[in-house]
């Protein structure tokens, strides 16, 4: 589900070579879900509701969904980006 997509970034964002991978050293993020209970609640009206059915959410190996509530308060994440070419 993530290693297609990091693949074709890695060409123009080196970064992503570590990306969309479960490895020793790599930018690891992993959801864990029950694919029978995950559910979109966001409507045009009310487009900040959470999704239901995500049980865990680590970004580089810390939780921020944990037991399907947000954890507060962490944000593990690192920006990827691509080097500015001039």
């Amino acid at each position: 589900m993530t290693l297609l997509p990091a693949q074709l970034l890695e060409k123009r964002a080196p970064t992503f070579k570590n990306k969309g991978r479960i490895r020793t050293g790599a930018d690891a993020d992993v959801t864990v879900f029950d694919p029978n209970r995950v559910i979109d609640k966001a409507t045009f009206e009310e487009p900040l509701q959470y999704s239901e059915g995500i049980q865990f959410v680590l970004v580089n190996g810390v939780p921020v969904v944990k037991d399907g509530q947000l954890v507060e308060r962490v944000n593990p994440g690192r920006a990827a980006r691509a080097p500015i070419s001039r």
